[in-house]
């Protein structure tokens, strides 16, 4: 064997350090990298000494090349960062804290001054509850800047507070106003109602599955994996954009249908279990105690649009989120291809699963896509 348990190790795509802390077989390591543990092939993986000798032998044999003045080709000019100007924004950020039942509660709302463009800002910021002022600050804002403004408690959310900030260019441009004023008005019950409409979906379908055995029409069916699936879909995303209307109006449908395909994927393996010991029937249109392979591969065409619509709003979620959710993206793509390639009879009598050998090889396969960001 190669690597022993405790091996010092380095990641070849990423040329991050970390340590080998289980063997898990012939081909795979669970290794270690400041705290996170994850399974990776060995052919991933090296020595670092190995990796440092072997990388400095390459870096002094192209020194001890002889290059003429004339064969230097010319410097390439390397690309800034890239920043996306889409205005400026205020950010709430809650502050969670522990209750007397040891759940976590918002108790704060920090809020920040974001400056998403290239144009730099003196700004007259002023908060105020029931047209009281309550906090007011001057100050600047640099392009592509986050400035911390003060804290409101999340109790006085149900204040109406209101959000006043005059913007003034720090330089200067010709047909452009010299400031500009906008204001912001927090309206709790809009904000607390359209959390509770998700709420209310998801608890309806959930009730159906205490009396309901059979969907019989495709608006049943609809209704109940919005309920079951896309508000789930919904709540995660609300927190994967931090709030952000904007993307998140341009994501939900996108979420929607990845939350659609995970629980028809689940519906599909769990056949038997759901056909033969709960009596449930979930898919319209289609007798279960007689499942061919026609209406099996009817029901993943549609599962297959469910997962391609996905993908387009999981590839534009923020970077924090986008490894989370490309990772279970990845697991139920590889639960319906063998649900697939398995014959419709085998599916009515078992329940198909991926072993725990693929699990590591997709998690190992997910994580280094992520870390080359080529999702």
């Amino acid at each position: 064997m190669k690597y022993e348990v405790g091996d010092d190790i380095i990641v070849l795509l990423s040329n991050e350090e970390g340590k080998v802390v289980e063997i898990m077989n012939d081909k795979m390591v669970m290794i270690e990298i400041r705290g996170v543990k994850f399974p990776a092939y060995m052919d991933q993986i090296d020595f670092p000494y190995f990796y440092r000798f072997s990388k400095k032998k390459v870096e002094e044999s192209q020194k001890s090349k002889k290059v003429y003045v004339d064969n230097i080709p010319k410097e390439k000019p390397k690309p800034n960062e890239v920043k996306v100007a889409d205005g400026v924004w205020l950010r709430f950020i809650p502050q969670f804290e522990l209750d007397d039942f040891n759940d976590e509660v918002v108790e704060l709302l920090k809020i920040h001054l974001v400056n998403n463009t290239t144009k730099a800002y003196s700004f007259d910021y002023s908060q105020s509850f029931f047209n009281e002022e309550s906090f007011q600050l001057k100050n600047e804002i640099l392009p592509f800047h986050d400035f911390y403004l003060h804290d409101i408690s999340f109790a006085s959310v149900n204040d109406s507070p209101t959000f006043t900030v005059d913007f003034s260019l720090m330089s200067k441009e010709k047909n452009k106003a010299s400031h500009f004023e906008t204001h912001l008005k927090l309206k709790p019950k809009q904000i607390f109602n359209r959390i509770e409409e998700l709420i209310d979906a998801f608890m309806k379908s959930m009730k159906l599955d205490l009396s309901k055995t059979e969907y019989k029409t495709v608006s049943e069916y609809n209704e109940y994996i919005y309920g079951s699936a896309d508000v789930v879909g919904l709540m995660c995303l609300k927190v994967f954009v931090k709030g952000d209307d904007k993307k998140y109006d341009l994501l939900k449908e996108s979420a929607m249908r990845l939350g659609s395909a995970f629980q028809k994927v689940n519906f599909l393996r769990d056949l038997k279990a759901d056909f033969e010991d709960l009596n449930r029937t979930y898919f319209p249109n289609t007798d279960l105690s007689k499942l061919d392979e026609k209406s099996k591969l009817k029901i993943i065409e549609e599962i297959e649009a469910d997962f391609d619509a996905g993908y387009e709003g999981l590839i534009l979620l923020p970077i924090e989120a986008k490894f989370g959710v490309y990772t279970a993206y990845s697991y139920y793509k590889k639960l319906l291809a063998k649900l697939k390639n398995t014959p419709s009879a085998e599916i009515k009598n078992t329940r198909i699963r991926v072993s725990n050998y693929q699990k590591y090889g997709l998690f190992a396969k997910c994580y280094f896509s992520y870390k080359l960001n080529i999702i």
